[in-house]
């Protein structure tokens, strides 16, 4: 048995606060040892062949996702989604269908206001991918919902991946990988800041892969604890140096949007409104923000044929 798959049977019976104590321990130890190629590889910075360019001559692409992991983070979609409106941002907000009940008035009304919805798994249990026979039962009803909800997109929980497998759910994009992450479950990036086409060989059969390529919000605050978006700042700022695609994951779950004293699994929403403010002040007019899905059709449609 792995060391995943041990902490993920043995998860339901370790404290939440014992959980991240220990974690936190690890990323420490993590963070010093990858210190040279965390949070920027730079090598990932390479273009593609044949590479022309983000559309409206764009610098480059940024896309955003919500992972709501909890009942907790479902609760909170409406506040998220209200700053992200009022600055003129949208994003994928992906649900976890059958670890809590997900309101379809709130999927609709986000879908009204501009933003898309996205399936993050299918329990949020670690099990996903512990078996083939696992997969393809709960496969069957990652795509019932993928339909129910006209969804095109799919996260995997813990970033815990079997793209060959992935690739059966029959959808247009996946973010369950990463350039340079080291702290995840499955540590290995794809050094690489711009989408890439992942199928069994065919031009007609697969899915455009979106990497995250910012540090994910509880990496930095909550197992970090860091004070600061300035690890997001610099990473932004090279990735648009480079002109690629900045990719953030953040999760409502662990924004306190005013409510009192932050817990331990907890940073002020004012961090990731910040870092809006900073893209939205120091690039105006340079990026090119699409919902994922717009993003991977371009990705498709541009960049495929020409393999």
């Amino acid at each position: 048995m792995t060391l995943v798959r041990m902490y993920y049977s043995m998860k339901p019976a370790i404290p939440r606060t014992l959980q991240i104590f220990l974690r936190r321990r690890v990323v420490l130890w993590k963070r010093k040892k990858y210190q040279h190629l965390w949070p920027i590889d730079e090598r990932a910075a390479s273009a593609p062949e044949g590479w022309g360019g983000w559309p409206e001559r764009k610098r480059f692409a940024l896309a955003l996702h919500h992972d709501v992991d909890t009942k907790a983070g479902h609760e909170k979609c409406f506040q998220l989604a209200g700053l992200e409106k009022k600055m003129g941002f949208r994003a994928s907000f992906n649900f976890v269908p059958e670890r809590y009940s997900v309101s379809s008035d709130l999927r609709r009304e986000l879908v009204g206001k501009g933003f898309e919805i996205g399936v993050h798994g299918l329990k949020h249990d670690g099990k996903l991918f512990l078996s083939r026979e696992i997969f393809q039962k709960q496969a069957v009803r990652i795509k019932q919902y993928l339909k129910e909800w006209n969804s095109s997109g799919f996260v995997s929980p813990s970033m815990c991946r079997n793209l060959e497998w992935i690739q059966e759910l029959g959808i247009q994009y996946d973010t369950s990988t990463f350039d340079v992450d080291p702290f995840e479950p499955q540590p290995e990036g794809f050094r690489t800041i711009y989408p890439f086409w992942q199928s069994d060989g065919s031009k007609r059969k697969g899915f455009i892969e979106l990497p995250y390529t910012l540090p994910q919000d509880f990496t930095l605050f909550i197992l970090m604890q860091e004070k600061n978006i300035d690890i997001w700042k610099r990473k932004l700022d090279w990735i648009a140096e480079k002109g690629g695609m900045a990719l953030l994951i953040s999760h409502p779950d662990y924004m306190n949007f005013g409510q009192g004293k932050c817990r331990m699994d907890e940073y002020p929403a004012q961090f990731f409104e910040e870092f809006l403010g900073y893209i939205k002040n120091k690039y105006m007019g340079q990026y090119w923000h699409v919902l994922p899905s717009k993003l991977a059709r371009f990705w498709k449609d541009k960049m495929v044929k020409m393999e």
